[in-house]
């Protein structure tokens, strides 16, 4: 019964931390983000840049870079992945995509150049990009035949104009939104004026919560502040406001669009806000950050009246959609993730991943899988493991699988794309980045440069030579 409660407890603290401190500076724009250009993007600028018929000298790098702006994680990738997918974006660029944004965004890697080195900021950005544009490449050309099929009707729509000018400044001002809230700057965390509340018996509070969803370094559970609860409520309070507002929203505006609307704002600067509990109040702290988001908050409203009404209310109405198709696998996978992650301790680590052997670096993709951790947080978590000793090479078969290989990101990315696509891109995704880890650890341990070269070469030729037989028996029966 202790285990059953202990299990319970790390699955449903795991959830409350997650809703609270990781969800809505960043899954919640990105929900926006990708309503925008399921909605208001039209469908022949996508397949213009990321389409079958685009260069992959620019489709490719359009991916990656479009990635690496985006200071988020697997699961807030998946709305944005699931609009640029549905708009006619090729497989083998939108997997680029979704591979490279939580992987190797600039955020992760700036925070891994200082927690970890730069040899490991260097390592990892590398292989991501080549990782990336390789895992691609590789899933367009397997699925090549399913694509032709699904993108044969993209091309219908592959005429008209392209995206027009108040789109472009309307997805920038939500972009905006994403980076404000979450970028790791000074400047933004510049404090420009404090509240005190009073609140009588806060203090008491906060005990309870730090009792009920304790702080647990060692698994990386970070536990529920009263900030957290407040948020949680009005998370609580925008799903029954917008399962008509925002979910009905197609047949016309209703009275509880703005209501759900108006909540997401204020949970988006509630979030911003830094709170500090004191014995019988709350020092509430207002800096650069929280005003950008209520600014930008603020700004989105005039951007979105230069549009029809009918664009708005569709593209509100497909955001709703990404909401209801993600958010509830999401919610299961975290949930589970912080049960399993309860039976895993820490020392174990150092018997499994002590030295670069294959096993050792399978361990490290497991670890990614299982003991999942929101954008940045594995940064730290990984520092961790290399002060219990785990080895520099199963440490980048780490970082390179724990971004990209949650079990709900691939619950999610199987809703998207389907079972045997997702599954075959988590396949590739293990191999590549126990590769990675067996490649950089035997770096670390004085392998020759031209020797390592000279095996990752032949893998890679192998690889590609086979791809090529597939593809030409593939275009073969076609013809």
């Amino acid at each position: 019964m202790n285990i059953i409660i202990e299990a319970l407890q790390g699955g449903l603290g795991g959830l409350a931390s997650y809703l609270a401190a990781h969800v809505l500076l960043c899954l919640v724009p990105a929900f926006f983000i990708a309503g925008a250009l399921s909605a208001l993007v039209p469908q022949q600028s996508i397949i213009r840049f990321l389409g079958p018929d685009a260069s992959k000298w620019v489709s490719y790098p359009a991916a990656a870079g479009a990635g690496s702006l985006l200071a988020v994680c697997s699961c807030t990738i998946q709305p944005l992945f699931a609009g640029i997918y549905k708009k006619g974006a090729g497989l083998g660029p939108a997997i680029t995509f979704l591979f490279f944004a939580p992987a190797a965004n600039i955020l992760a890697l700036s925070y891994t150049g200082v927690a970890l080195g730069a040899d490991f900021a260097i390592a990892r950005i590398v292989l991501a990009l080549s990782f990336g544009i390789g895992i691609g490449m590789i899933m367009a050309i397997i699925f090549r035949r399913g694509e032709e099929a699904r993108l044969a009707q993209s091309e219908a729509f592959a005429a008209g104009d392209g995206i027009s000018r108040k789109t472009l400044v309307f997805l920038a001002a939500l972009v905006a939104l994403l980076i404000a809230g979450t970028l790791k700057l000074d400047f933004l965390k510049a404090v420009l004026f404090s509240i005190e509340l009073p609140v009588p018996g806060v203090a008491g509070l906060q005990a309870m919560l730090d009792v009920l969803v304790p702080v647990d370094e060692a698994v990386g559970a970070e536990g529920l502040s009263v900030q957290g609860l407040f948020l949680i409520g009005l998370l609580a309070l925008i799903g029954v406001a917008a399962w008509r507002g925002l979910g009905q929203v197609d047949n016309g505006f209703n009275r509880l669009t703005p209501v759900a609307l108006g909540l997401t704002a204020l949970t988006l600067i509630v979030a911003a806000l830094g709170v500090r509990v004191s014995e019988n109040a709350l020092l509430l702290t207002v800096s650069v950050r929280t005003a950008a988001v209520a600014a930008l908050c603020a700004g989105l409203v005039p951007l979105a009246r230069r549009f029809d009404p009918w664009d708005v209310q569709q593209w509100l109405w497909e955001t709703w959609r990404f909401v209801k198709q993600i958010f509830p696998l999401l919610v299961v996978g975290v949930f589970l993730v912080g049960i399993i992650r309860v039976f895993i301790r820490p020392e174990w680590i150092q018997a499994v991943a002590g030295s670069n052997t294959v096993l050792a670096n399978m361990a490290g993709v497991v670890f990614g899988v299982f003991m999942y951790f929101p954008t940045l947080v594995e940064v730290p978590i990984a520092k961790m493991f290399l002060s219990l000793g785990m080895h520099p090479g199963p440490l980048i078969a780490y970082l390179m699988a724990d971004p990209e290989l949650s079990l709900q990101s691939i619950l999610i990315t199987s809703a998207i794309i389907g079972k045997l696509k997702a599954w075959t891109y988590v396949g590739f995704v293990a191999l590549f980045s126990t590769l990675a880890g067996l490649t950089y650890g035997a770096w670390v341990d004085g392998t020759s440069l031209w020797l390592l070269a000279l095996l990752v070469g032949g893998f890679i030729t192998l690889l590609l030579s086979t791809l090529h037989v597939v593809d030409r028996a593939s275009r073969a029966r076609t013809v």
